[in-house]
């Protein structure tokens, strides 16, 4: 009868987690809004760095903010810098086409350089709803200090 109780105390709190995150979903929101246009503002004269372009279409959703690093080189360095401050930024993006599977499984490969190279120079900063704007502003900081 234990690990009955144990399993259905361990659902009902991962379904109140959810409940709550569904009712504080707006404010969740806005904060993570927030964050990506700190982030876009701040980082937005730091011409070694390509950043994200919503179309006048499309709406955001600040599931992520990701700068494009000139080369691999450089985002490895600032990859390392940052860790180094502790801060983890992350690289994000893997070509599918050469993943393993594909490897496996494909006729032949194609070249996509285009592709490559969001591998190589793609990079991913912090965006999470508890990241305060003291963190946002040394981030930020961190990576001016970095390309100047």
């Amino acid at each position: 009868m234990g690990g009955f109780r144990f399993i259905l105390f361990y659902h009902l709190n991962i379904l109140l987690l959810f409940i709550f995150q569904l009712c504080e979903l707006e404010k969740i929101q806005r904060r993570r809004i927030d964050i990506w246009n700190q982030y876009y503002e701040g980082l937005r004269n730091v011409y070694q760095l390509k950043l994200p372009v919503v179309p006048q279409y499309a709406t955001n959703n600040a599931h992520m903010f990701y700068v494009i690093c000139p080369s691999f080189e450089i985002r490895s360095q600032l990859i390392e810098f940052l860790k180094e401050n502790n801060v983890q930024a992350v690289f994000h993006y893997l070509s599918l086409h050469k993943s393993e599977f594909n490897k496996k499984h494909a006729k032949e490969i194609p070249d996509l350089p285009m592709a490559d190279k969001y591998t190589d120079c793609l990079l991913r900063l912090p965006l999470y709803y508890s990241l305060t704007d003291n963190d946002i502003v040394k981030i930020i900081t961190l990576i001016h200090d970095f390309f100047s």
